[in-house]
């Protein structure tokens, strides 16, 4: 009975934080379409100079803003969608075939929420901390941007496109980005699958993506809207194209660092936990393979040259990737594991995110080659050192985007974005240097914030963030959710 009613004190917390924070951050005022000197957004947007750099007032007295493409805008569009489905459809089912049948339901649960809990918090504030003008050190970003104030539906952003400028309205590259936010703390499900309540990974998505991505984000790829200071790693620069650091580095580690707060599972080690389904495993991988091509391509932010490379070097990575764990597995157990080949298309998909505007095909089909070794080592020296990251966040995540960071560094060259670098490959070792700077440091950020967040958030929780050990033995899809994933009856 107590634990009921310390579950219905919890849901009506988590209720009234969300509707609070939403109440606090809407803002109330009518949309303009027509925008004077002096209105508040324009020193964050494109809007059209004269010679002298003064800003072109049109007849109407109202200024005139910057032109818009519109096969750039529909192309951002498809790859937001394309990166949303990755989360509510790809990763979902994806750890729903690697859990237990008993946790079928929690996992996938898990991961589809967080697309509603990160879109709502992206557009109260997380949007204005990771992209809007810089506090002042390159480090976070103001609130001036709350609510999606002063971003505009109809006018580019004064920074923020693709190599050919700024050709897409604001609020297209904002929902491009929220698909990011959405599934960087999702893919943590992994780590902790199977053993923390339902209730505090809601309020832990929350504080996770507000000082840990929200913070990486910032400092790799804020470029400093309205004359402020661009991001400090980025400043480097510290090449990541499409989130190999911003994403991968810091849900790999901060999936660590909770599988190893929260503990093993009960029977780790004695009883089997092998994955329930996985023709669902297939699925799923399949669906984030087709997803990464927005995910990768779209962050080119337009419809141009270097979107083709990011797209081709996507393809070849995890095609190898995906080739060289079945052929790793395969010598390593005598089986050609079909999980394997499906762990290996995501573990290529990550490591080359960091690295897709910058390299060669030649140069991606090296990164698919590492990528899966790396990582299959790391999934053998977890288990040898019993570290119950269930689905393997960390091996795979944390390891791949670790070595495509790295390797950006070698492999980067200048001639396919031209805002990038060479790497040491191409002459430029200080290339190598930047990146290990950036990898590095969001790797210490996440492992640090999430320690802080998971300790508190343990000590203040009603009988702590872990469930207990009768409703794991029962299973979280019945204890949780009271729902089963399979109904035979």
């Amino acid at each position: 009975m107590f634990w009921k009613k310390a579950r219905r004190s919890e849901v009506f917390t988590l209720s009234a934080v969300i509707v609070a924070a939403t109440l606090l951050a809407i803002n109330f005022s009518g949309a303009a379409y027509a925008y004077a000197p002096g209105d508040p957004a324009e020193k964050y947007h494109c809007f059209e100079k004269d010679d002298s750099g003064n800003h072109i007032v049109g007849e109407d007295g109202n200024l005139v803003p910057c032109r818009l493409d519109t096969g750039d805008n529909a192309w951002m569009m498809t790859s937001s969608a394309l990166v949303l489905i990755m989360t509510p459809a790809g990763l979902a089912i994806f750890y729903c075939g690697l859990s237990r049948s008993k946790n079928a339901v929690n996992s996938l649960m898990m991961t589809f929420i967080t697309t509603g809990i990160v879109g709502v918090q992206w557009v109260l504030w997380g949007y204005s901390l990771a992209f809007g003008p810089d506090a002042g050190n390159g480090f976070i970003g103001t609130l001036d941007w709350v609510g999606l104030n002063n971003v505009l539906h109809d006018v580019p952003s004064d920074v923020y496109g693709g190599i050919t400028g700024t050709t897409i309205p604001h609020q297209t590259y904002m929902v491009f980005q929220m698909m990011f936010a959405i599934i960087t703390p999702a893919l943590i499900v992994a780590a902790l699958a199977e053993r923390m309540k339902f209730s505090a990974f809601c309020v832990f998505v929350v504080l996770w993506a507000t000082f840990v991505y929200d913070f990486a984000a910032h400092w790799t790829w804020s470029l400093g809207s309205g004359g402020t200071l661009i991001g400090w790693t980025g400043a480097l620069p510290s090449l990541d194209f499409a989130g190999g650091t911003v994403i991968h580095i810091t849900s790999g580690f901060s999936g660590l660092v909770i599988a190893l707060m929260l503990g093993r599972r009960l029977g780790y080690g004695k009883v089997p936990m092998e994955p329930h389904n996985i023709p669902l495993i297939v699925l799923g991988a399949s669906l984030l393979w087709f997803g990464w091509f927005g995910f990768n391509a779209g962050s080119a932010g337009a419809a141009a040259t270097n979107a083709t490379s990011a797209f081709v070097a996507t393809q070849v990575a995890t095609a190898m990737a995906a080739v060289t764990w079945m052929l790793i597995s395969w010598a390593h157990t005598g089986k050609p594991s079909t999980i394997g080949a499906a762990t290996g298309v995501v573990a290529g998909l990550v490591a080359i995110t960091p690295a897709s505007g910058f390299v060669s095909p030649m140069s991606a089909l090296i990164i698919g080659i590492a990528a899966s070794t790396f990582c299959y080592g790391a999934v053998l020296f977890k288990n040898r050192r019993k570290w119950d990251d269930a689905l393997d966040t960390w091996a795979v995540h944390g390891i791949g985007g670790l070595v495509g960071a790295l390797l950006t560094g070698i492999f980067a060259e200048k001639r396919f974005t031209p805002w990038g670098a060479d790497g040491l490959a191409f002459g430029n070792p200080q290339q190598l240097l930047n990146n290990a700077i950036g990898a590095f440091a969001a790797m210490a950020w996440a492992v640090g914030i999430t320690a802080i967040i998971v300790k508190i958030m343990d000590a203040v929780w009603p009988g702590s963030i872990r469930v207990t050990p009768k409703e794991e033995e029962i299973g979280l899809d019945i204890a949780q959710h009271g729902e089963r994933a399979y109904v035979n009856e």
